[in-house]
């Protein structure tokens, strides 16, 4: 038993060690980092000088953080309804036995297995791009002039388009897997019982998807708190107030961008604690609004 024990021990270590000095430590550092006034992230303890809560202030302050607040919002929330109902539609509709199902279960997910930056470069070059861009020979084509998509009025929903156009394979997938799931039984004595398409989709596929949603609201604002990636590739120049989002303003913060005059890690690493406090806010509240029924299949 002193054996096993042992060996337990010795094959579980190197898993122990790798999660506490690539993720505990740096988390803490961080965290105590937020609360000094730090030049550089490689900075030496001995260099840091307490400085309490102003690292939040002065982000809280800052317009550029405000704005990238904004916009995250507006992708989390529109966004992530946008990207859910499509999500929850095509899911159904596969599910409900049409022909060629698996062709398009495969077609609609096709854009998360290419790499993001070659499909936000297909969007921006092939979709979006003013010259000869798919839109704007469609505008010209019902006799408009070409529109300017990746400008400072239009570049934000541009972005959030081609986003959401990546993700809803990915969170169709999951609906599918618990549509899936609930027994057809129900769906059949439903049936008999009169109920239409409508009726058994609220009255069984949703209440009975409860944790499949919490799953993916959860997956869905951790995308949205650490966009990042098509932000850059939308503004690879400059990080435009259009565009930018907390993740880009903590980097600009740290290592310099836009508007930046001198780097300060302390307020970047404050920035990661409100992104990482929203995460948590969210799954909670997320919790107890769609909480399990006690609903037996």
């Amino acid at each position: 038993m002193k054996k096993n024990k042992t060996m337990i021990f010795l094959f579980i270590l190197p898993t122990v060690l790798c999660l506490l000095f690539m993720y505990v430590y740096p988390i803490v550092r961080t965290v105590i980092m937020s609360f000094f006034k730090v030049e550089s992230l490689t900075a030496s303890t001995s260099t840091w000088s307490f400085y309490g809560l102003q690292n939040y202030f002065k982000i809280l302050r800052n317009a550029g953080f405000i704005s990238s607040m904004k916009n995250m919002v507006m992708i989390w929330l529109v966004g992530g309804i946008i990207t859910m109902c499509l999500s929850m539609l095509m899911a159904v509709i596969l599910t409900s036995g049409i022909r060629g199902a698996k062709f398009f279960k495969a077609a609609i997910y096709m854009p998360n297995i290419i790499s993001a930056v070659a499909l936000a470069t297909m969007w921006i070059q092939y979709v979006f791009n003013y010259d000869y861009g798919l839109l704007n020979q469609i505008v010209k084509a019902f006799g408009g002039e070409n529109v300017r998509w990746l400008g400072t009025d239009l570049i934000f929903w541009a972005m959030m388009i081609a986003f959401i156009f990546g993700s809803v394979g990915y969170y169709m997938l999951i609906f599918i897997s618990g549509i899936e799931g609930i027994p057809q039984d129900l769906y059949e004595a439903a049936t008999i019982d009169g109920a239409n398409i409508l009726d058994r989709f609220f009255q069984i596929t949703l209440p009975l998807l409860k944790g499949v949603i919490r799953t993916c609201v959860t997956f869905w604002s951790i995308n949205a708190t650490t966009f990042f990636l098509w932000t850059k590739m939308f503004s690879p120049i400059n990080t435009e107030t259009a565009t930018i989002v907390p993740v880009v303003y903590l980097y600009d913060t740290v290592f310099g961008g836009k508007g930046v005059v001198e780097r300060d890690a302390g307020a970047g690493a404050a920035v990661g604690v409100v992104l990482t406090l929203i995460i948590i806010a969210v799954y909670v509240i997320t919790n107890l609004i769609l909480k399990d029924s006690d609903l037996e299949y």
